[in-house]
């Protein structure tokens, strides 16, 4: 029986650990000097609340800006609009009249405006309405 030596075979490893600490950094400096884009937002002057509670930001967002412009989900649309969009939406699991629904409107909006954007929701088969504030410091 005759035995072999492993002398004469050469045998190399490649350490992958210098590579992955790389590999690491790189992205960790691309995550770090990487700008994110500014998405331009819909102005407005809320009014301001000494009792505002917070509450989640989740649902329907129905935005009236001092200028008579009206806004779903930060999609621009019309008062005749809003019935239909409001129908249209799915709600998931959640019962539209468990649904939550933010309705923000610039301090400037009148009292009627805000009230005929009520009626609509309500008659879109909503009863959550949530209106957002700005908190008095």
């Amino acid at each position: 029986m005759r035995l072999r030596s492993k002398r004469g075979s050469i045998q190399s490893n490649v350490d992958m650990t210098p590579m992955i600490d790389i590999v690491f950094q790189l992205i960790l400096f691309f995550l770090v000097s990487t700008t994110f884009a500014i998405l331009p937002g819909i102005k407005l002057n809320l009014p301001v609340s000494k009792t505002a509670e917070g509450t989640s930001v989740q649902g329907i967002t129905i935005t009236a800006s001092a200028n008579g412009e009206l806004y779903f989900n930060e999609k621009p649309i019309t008062t005749d609009e809003l019935s239909t969009e409001l129908t249209l939406f799915d709600t998931g699991d959640t019962k539209k009249v468990e649904f939550p629904i933010s309705l923000e409107a610039d301090s400037e909006v009148t009292n009627g405006t805000i009230v005929g954007l009520f009626d609509i929701i309500r008659e879109s088969g909503y009863s959550v309405i949530n209106l957002r504030t700005t908190s008095k410091k």
